[in-house]
């Protein structure tokens, strides 16, 4: 169930911005009085699945749920519709269009997907506000793996400033390492206040795995909420409204404690104890192969979250912020991708990653903040100077705005095919390595 809700909302939120960015080289193309032949979400071959012809345009769903496109007359596009280039121009076609009026059109997809995002940003903080885990509140400290240890950091620190500059977003911590080249994590161990330099070799791991650095979270009270699917503890009797107390006669203070300990002996008989009322029982229990006893806590006010509201007007500026830092914040990213040092093209994730950024439950300001968050990389994406993408076709009209001279139609139609080339070993590339992690796990 959690992964089909992950499917659903993946597909929800792409479903919207294609729409939403086929819509903008829409809307231009009609006001420059071109002519839209076809306006489809996911690509209609071998065949649609429902389509409607009104007025001039066909619209429709496709079968193959990759994305979108609107088909503009006298345009090469994905479609490589050469007969259609080898009649003479019409008024109504792309092609006979001036190049200013070509170029907006182009860029119509994006700039929607920039401006939806926005919206997104300002209506999520009006309504719902911005919830945020300050660093001061992380009361027991943090709980760091292998590659926080080779750094020098250990469970239990409590993060003071990055660079000198004081933390306040718990969360934001590891992105902010990566993204601004940030060098010395200054941290409270046990009242000694120690520096602890970051590496840049540190850099591919981290970006590799975010949860390098969390939140320490107390082993108790440990009340049992619920069962999974397969759950060794409830075959054993164990129910829910009971309180582990200890395993092998072993009181933990820390509950990844508690988790090190079962993987550490899967496989193998545990004596669990439980406290059901006010009587202590003991029950035996396996767990699996994984590591995992098939158990969930009840939830517990462990840490104090900070939410600032914003009103209408408040959110606007602040949406519009937003916005602003997590383009900018993803164009680092993005650039990491190409570097040799930080080999950030092994981060680098298709359909399952995306995926995988959703929650398993469905939540409204969570889907709406993704979403918001994919029409920004949809975006920057599309902008890129790839022929087959939009930024492709933004690059040969800049180069006719600038020299006069518009590239013909057969060298526009190579640089078509070469685009798809390359665009389909990216998608092979990137899905490649979302397959390798699942091999691996």
């Amino acid at each position: 169930m959690t992964v089909l809700i992950k499917i659903i909302q993946l597909l929800l939120a792409l479903s919207i911005l294609v729409i939403i960015h086929e819509f903008g080289h829409f809307l231009f193309a009609r006001i420059f009085k071109t002519r839209v032949e076809k306006f489809f979400l996911f690509f209609d071959w071998p065949w649609a699945i429902i389509k409607r012809k009104i007025g001039e345009t066909e619209y429709g769903i496709g079968m193959i749920p990759l994305g979108g496109y609107v088909k503009i007359s006298g345009m090469i596009d994905e479609s490589m519709d050469r007969e259609q280039m080898k009649l003479p121009p019409q008024p109504y076609e792309f092609r006979s269009k001036p190049s200013w009026q070509r170029l907006i059109i182009m860029l119509g997809g994006v700039v929607f997907n920039f401006i939806f995002a926005m919206l997104i940003y300002v209506a999520v903080l009006s309504f719902w506000g911005e919830t945020y885990l300050p660093a001061a509140n992380v009361k027991y400290g943090i709980l760091t793996d292998s590659t926080g240890y080779a750094m020098g950091l250990r469970n239990g620190d409590k993060i003071l400033s990055v660079d000198g500059e004081p933390v306040d977003n718990f969360y934001s911590i590891v992105p902010d390492i990566i993204l601004n080249d940030r060098r010395v994590i200054t941290v409270d161990r046990k009242g000694e206040i120690v520096d602890v330099p970051v590496g840049r070799e540190f850099i591919p791991l981290l970006l590799k795995n975010a949860d390098v650095i969390d939140a320490r979270i107390p082993f108790g009270p440990f009340v049992i909420a619920e069962f999974a699917r397969e759950s060794p503890a409830q075959a054993a009797g164990i129910a829910t409204g009971d309180e582990v107390i200890a395993l092998d006669s072993i009181r933990f203070e820390w509950y990844d404690e508690f988790q090190a300990y079962i993987v550490a002996n899967r496989g193998k008989p545990l004596g669990v104890t439980v406290k059901r009322g006010e009587e202590l029982i003991d029950f035996s229990v396996t767990a699996t192969e994984a590591g995992i006893l098939g158990i969930y806590r009840e939830p517990a006010d462990i840490f104090e979250f900070n939410t600032k509201h914003y009103n209408f007007f408040e959110a606007i500026p602040a949406g519009v912020a937003k916005g602003f830092k997590t383009t900018s914040d993803y164009l680092k990213q993005f650039k990491l991708i190409f570097s040799r040092e930080t080999k950030g093209y092994e981060s680098l994730g298709g359909f399952i990653t995306i995926g995988s950024i959703f929650p398993g439950i469905w939540n409204w300001q969570s889907f709406w903040n993704l979403t918001a968050f994919l029409s920004l990389i949809l975006a920057v994406m599309n902008i890129l100077p790839i022929p087959a993408l939009d930024g492709g076709h933004v690059m040969f009209l800049i180069y006719e705005v600038v020299t006069g001279r518009k590239p013909s139609d057969k060298f526009l139609e190579y640089a078509q095919v070469t685009g798809m080339i390359i665009l389909l070993a990216l998608l092979i590339f990137a899905n490649g390595n979302d397959i390798l992690r699942l091999i691996r796990k």
